[in-house]
């Protein structure tokens, strides 16, 4: 049985309302960890929030784009007057098109760029602040195997993923002589909302991506999550690759023969 290192500690999750995010809220409350949960969908953050109180933990719901600077700074810094984070999980990203340079589109250039990095950035910039305050803390970002190989049409959605694992890194040389602890997360194929998302709700797209092989769930990512915040106060694991057995790199994957009607 895991042991529990977390109950009584306060975690904020950007992307809560869907996905890897949601997924690590629960798994955290059932281990007595207080929440602060960021994302757009108000309604999600609400639902959410309704079924983690009935595990006895403190949560909080902020709705917020990380995007956006000025709000970041105003929100979170009005948060960390008044709370403690211990534990911040960057899950907040997207990926959007599969087009090559020369066809891709500006604006979903740019709303990669501003959610998967500078988001992530403005959140963090925040919280590492506090938790060199305290000498304590753990980050997780949720990273990607595009981070290391690029695929085609992944381009830019690759890039974001790339700076994510090396922001990763300089954050682990910038806690030097603390004890914050750093985690990049680099999963293969997870099946969340995230093809539906690159696919602008193409459903017929985003179900072909999984077809004839078992991908990873939210809840396999959240269980591996528990694993690396409950690791001893001397263990820092600082890089974790997680793919599904079917898949060994993003060019390497075992689907079986779909029986067609």
């Amino acid at each position: 049985m895991m042991q529990n290192n977390l109950k009584g500690k306060r975690a904020l999750i950007t992307g809560a309302s869907a996905g890897i995010g949601r997924a690590t809220a629960l798994a955290l409350a059932k281990e007595g960890v207080d929440l602060v949960l960021v994302a757009r969908r108000a309604s999600k953050l609400k639902k959410l929030k309704d079924e983690l109180l009935r595990e006895k933990v403190e949560v909080e719901t902020i709705e917020l784009d990380v995007r956006d600077k000025e709000a970041v700074v105003e929100k979170i810094s009005k948060l960390l007057e008044s709370k403690q984070v211990d534990i911040l999980i960057n899950s907040a990203g997207l990926a959007l098109g599969l087009e090559r340079i020369d066809e891709g589109e500006f604006e979903n250039w740019e709303q990669m760029i501003d959610t998967n990095i500078k988001g992530l950035l403005y959140i963090t910039k925040l919280v590492f602040a506090k938790m060199r305050e305290q000498n304590s803390g753990d980050i997780i970002n949720l990273g990607s195997i595009a981070g290391e190989v690029a695929y085609p049409g992944g381009n830019v959605y690759c890039a974001t993923k790339s700076a994510v694992a090396m922001l990763s890194e300089a954050l682990n040389v910038d806690s030097f002589g603390t004890n914050i602890r750093v985690s990049n997360i680099a999963p293969g194929a997870v099946e969340t909302e995230f093809s539906d998302v690159r696919f602008k709700g193409d459903k017929t797209k985003a179900s072909k991506v999984y077809e004839g092989f078992e991908p990873l769930k939210a809840e396999d990512i959240a269980d591996l999550i528990l694993y690396i915040l409950n690791a001893p106060d001397n263990v820092n694991i600082q890089y974790a690759r997680v793919m599904p057995t079917a898949q060994r790199n993003p060019y390497l994957l075992k689907r079986d023969e779909v029986e067609k009607n």
